[in-house]
């Protein structure tokens, strides 16, 4: 049986949004998950550089377009269902808008929660005012 060759994700699956990962290109860490629309994934495709749909502000958001902790794209691939996207990413600064490599910097554990990363930049001077 041939194995299907999806160009983009099935967006109507989940009512015009999939999830998208940005993993680090070199070490393969997990640096967040965004939302993507058919526009932004696009986008991405045609500029090399990771853009999300942002469910609060309703519009697209170009990953460091007020911090400067843009991402460029070297991998995009698109799971076996077609609807979940993965970016292997080349991460300038913080992925996280919390100041953190990436959004994953907290650890769960059956007694405790605690931060395992290191904060890279306060949020207020990445983002001033725009937050």
């Amino acid at each position: 049986m041939p194995i299907e060759l999806p160009r983009e994700p099935d967006f109507a699956k989940a009512g015009g949004l999939v999830p998208a990962i940005a993993q680090d290109a070199d070490n393969g860490q997990v640096l967040m998950m965004a939302w993507m629309n058919p526009e932004a994934f696009a986008e991405t495709l045609a500029t090399g550089r990771a853009v999300y749909f942002s469910r609060s502000r309703g519009k697209l958001w170009r990953k460091g377009e007020e911090s400067g902790h843009v991402q460029t794209v070297v991998e995009i691939f698109v799971d076996c269902d077609a609807d979940c996207v993965l970016l292997k990413v080349r991460q300038e600064g913080a992925a996280c808008h919390e100041g953190f490599r990436t959004c994953f910097f907290r650890q769960i554990t059956p007694s405790e929660t605690k931060i395992i990363g290191e904060r890279l930049v306060d949020p207020a001077d990445a983002y001033g005012k725009n937050r």
